[in-house]
């Protein structure tokens, strides 16, 4: 894989590109972009929380958390923050592939994170690991069916049974909603490159 291409690519297609060698660097990169007063939304992502900035939100009381994934939260506010999130100043996530030419490929059960990524919030920051670059559009979707959607529902089926709910998610049940990003306006949409595996 050549990231110097890559990185080419999402930065003709109007993407920031950083590359950081390690998880601490990535976080380091990530906190220049949570500013005061701003308003952050959250899109599911285990490699937000593998860099540990999931943990630096929670605990940062100079932003407007729009956190879905707090427990003892009701339906009710889940969904209430999940569309607040949508356009919220930054809307932080990952992406499921990233393509050789640019191209961000997503699939999603509720629709959230790919709404926020396609049009709703005024700056997204996507935490993205080296297994998540993919030949084509093609590759991407495969990759979805294949890895990203079987680990999510393995991921879902053991939260739901630690809160006692008896769900079976299937990739079906996670792979409802799709979203195809081949160019933004310019400097809207930054991506974090980590040269790391970093989640599903």
């Amino acid at each position: 894989m050549d990231i110097n291409a890559v990185k080419s690519n999402c930065e003709k297609n109007g993407f920031e590109f950083i590359v950081a060698q390690t998880k601490q660097e990535a976080l380091e990169i990530a906190k220049r972009y949570v500013t005061k007063g701003s308003s952050v939304g959250l899109g599911g992502s285990v490699s937000v929380e593998e860099i540990g900035l999931l943990d630096y939100l929670e605990n940062n009381k100079e932003i407007e958390l729009f956190n879905q994934y707090e427990s003892g939260i009701s339906e009710e506010e889940n969904t209430s923050r999940r569309k607040k999130g949508i356009t919220a100043d930054i809307f932080i996530t990952s992406t499921n592939a990233l393509s050789v030419k640019g191209e961000l490929i997503n699939c999603d059960g509720s629709g959230n994170r790919v709404a926020a990524q396609i049009f709703g919030s005024k700056k997204l920051l996507l935490i993205v690991g080296s297994n998540k670059i993919v030949k084509d559009i093609e590759a991407g979707f495969e990759r979805i069916r294949s890895v990203a959607a079987v680990k999510n529902a393995d991921r879902l089926n053991q939260k739901a049974a630690s809160f006692g709910k008896k769900t079976n998610y299937t990739g079906d049940d996670i792979s409802k909603k799709y979203g195809i990003i081949a160019q933004d306006t310019p400097g809207r949409i930054v991506i974090i490159f980590v040269n790391e595996i970093l989640g599903y």
